[in-house]
């Protein structure tokens, strides 16, 4: 499809049906003595197609704001921080030529008193506004203090839709009421039906079946060969000086001069298309696979472009399944993606919105132990670990089986902080959002709220990471030992943690297996795992 571009346009293709395009239209000028409106635009609000770009209105300021509150309240890889207030600054220039009003607050600008809230205040008083409007903010924090503001501020405040979900915020608790459980699976299944997606004329699945999960969990052999990194490249060596000046204390490496996620919605469309064309394809057989070779193998790396809303679920959906019904991608994989954004990523939005406040203190298993030092440096000798944390830490990402199965699964496994590890996560992953980033870590990876999420941990021996990936050949740990020195710290951990958690799971029907295996072991055999595992909890900073 060709690009369209008009004055004042800042589509960059038609859209897919279901989307629809804000054309900037100049209005008749207004009353000199109008109070202007502020409208506030947040760092995962840069959606260049909301409504509130249709008209070029004079009696409207757009408000981006680069703030130590938004940077400060967990410590952000510094990737993170950069590709927000990059695409922040590159959706403010747009904005201007498109003719709008619009206030950029940069991060060392003397102005700026480095909150959001402050920072409104001062501009109301500084542009004589008569109102403020906000789009609804997607964590519970913003939502709660931009509430409490607007209730004592001295102008109107009105909050509208993001326009950036296929559900409402309340929509997965009320498909849940009459439900015992959480099910995502039925959810998934109502969504399809609801938006109409592979499915056949006659209201069927296409295929025959709701999901082809069985099909997508292939070790990768080393071919079919992983698509090249196409993004494009950027110099933001200036922004990071001025991020760095303000005090901004970040993790990871910045890659300021050479950094690959996307400014805008035009380049997010290249790498859905990068995608679409190369990756998908070859996206469900290999989604789970673990490799040392390639640091995102098949994965789309359209997260953060979805999370600060430059892509709309809609198309991202509708480009996938076209690909399959052009016989270009296989069925399992249009589905295994699709279920990724049409399915889980709503679903733990409804879940995150369905138990805040006080989801993210959740702790069901007791778990306190202190994160060792190597979540902030990489430097363990356990291979796996090694290299996802690193690849975190280069390139803020990892895909969800790292995340899941390799870091989680030791976190869990040792018994690691689960509040401390939550902010790890949501801070050292550009794509991370607390309303993402918090039913993942602390429903499915730590099995903290307690089975709300989860209908049983996920954790696995050295077993599964062996079967699943090439990291234990090079490892200087055996994968195939419980006991000794160079025994898979998975594995001694793995047999501990059902043992010392029997009250919580040894009832659960998805165990019965572990809990067979544990009942057959002798006496001695099971206190050597104990031993094992309290000798490697001791030492976890030099493992």
């Amino acid at each position: 499809m060709g690009a369209r571009l008009g004055a004042g346009q800042i589509l960059l293709r038609p859209l897919p049906k279901g989307l629809s395009a804000p054309r900037p239209q100049a209005m008749t000028a207004q009353p000199p003595t109008l109070r202007p409106t502020l409208r506030l635009v947040l760092g995962d609000q840069l959606n260049p197609l909301h409504s509130w770009f249709a008209q070029v209105r004079p009696d409207v300021v757009y408000v981006l704001m680069e703030v130590r509150s938004e940077t400060d309240y967990v410590r952000h890889h510094a990737q993170k921080v950069l590709g927000i207030f990059a695409a922040m600054r590159d959706l403010a220039a747009q904005l201007k030529a498109a003719g709008h009003r619009v206030r950029h607050v940069a991060i060392d600008h003397p102005s700026n008193r480095q909150s959001l809230t402050a920072n409104l205040d001062a501009l109301i008083a500084h542009y004589g506004a008569g109102a403020v409007q906000y789009q609804a903010p997607d964590e519970w924090r913003l939502d709660q203090q931009l509430r409490e503001w607007a209730a004592a501020c001295p102008v109107p405040v009105t909050m509208v839709d993001s326009e950036h979900f296929l559900t409402e915020r309340d929509e997965a608790a009320r498909w849940f009421a009459s439900k015992k459980t959480w099910l995502m699976e039925s959810f998934y299944r109502q969504q399809r039906k609801k938006h109409r997606v592979l499915m056949t004329a006659d209201g069927k699945p296409e295929g025959g079946q709701w999901n082809f999960d069985a099909d997508n969990r292939k070790p990768w052999p080393g071919t079919p060969a992983a698509p090249a990194d196409t993004r494009p490249c950027h110099d933001h060596s200036a922004l990071w000086q001025s991020i760095e000046a303000a005090g901004v204390q970040t993790l990871g490496q910045p890659q300021a001069s050479a950094f690959r996620w996307p400014l805008n919605r035009q380049e997010a469309l290249q790498q859905l298309d990068h995608f679409i064309d190369h990756a998908l394809p070859h996206f469900g057989d290999f989604q789970d696979a673990l490799t040392s070779q390639h640091w995102h193998l098949f994965h789309s790396l359209l997260s953060f472009a979805l999370n600060t809303k430059m892509l709309h679920p809609r198309e991202v959906v509708q480009r996938a399944e076209a690909a399959w019904r052009e016989g270009h991608a296989p069925l399992h994989a249009a589905e295994g993606f699709i279920r990724q954004i049409l399915g889980w990523r709503e679903y733990v939005r409804g879940v995150y919105w369905a138990h805040m406040p006080g989801y993210t203190e959740a702790n069901a298993l007791a778990h306190t132990r202190p994160l060792p030092e190597w979540f902030w440096t990489g430097n363990t000798r356990m291979a796996c670990l090694a290299s996802a944390i690193g690849q975190s830490l280069e390139h803020a990402y990892a895909h969800h089986i790292q995340r899941l199965m390799v870091i989680g699964n030791f976190a869990l496994l040792a018994g690691l902080d689960a509040t401390a590890l939550h902010r790890w996560y949501l801070g050292i992953y550009i794509d991370a959002f607390e309303w993402v980033e918090a039913p993942n870590t602390l429903g499915m990876s730590q099995w903290a709220d307690g089975g709300q999420l989860a209908t049983k941990p996920y954790v696995s021996s050295a077993a599964y990471l062996q079967r699943m990936g090439d990291h234990c050949k090079g490892c200087a740990y055996n994968p195939k030992a419980r006991t000794g020195d160079d025994a898979c710290p998975f594995n001694a951990l793995y047999w501990d943690f059902f043992d010392r958690h029997r009250a919580h799971f040894q009832h659960n029907p998805r165990l019965g297996v572990v809990y067979h295996q544990l009942s057959r072991m002798s006496g001695e055999a099971l206190t050597a795992l104990q031993e094992q595992s309290a000798r490697t909890l001791a030492r976890l900073s030099d493992l």
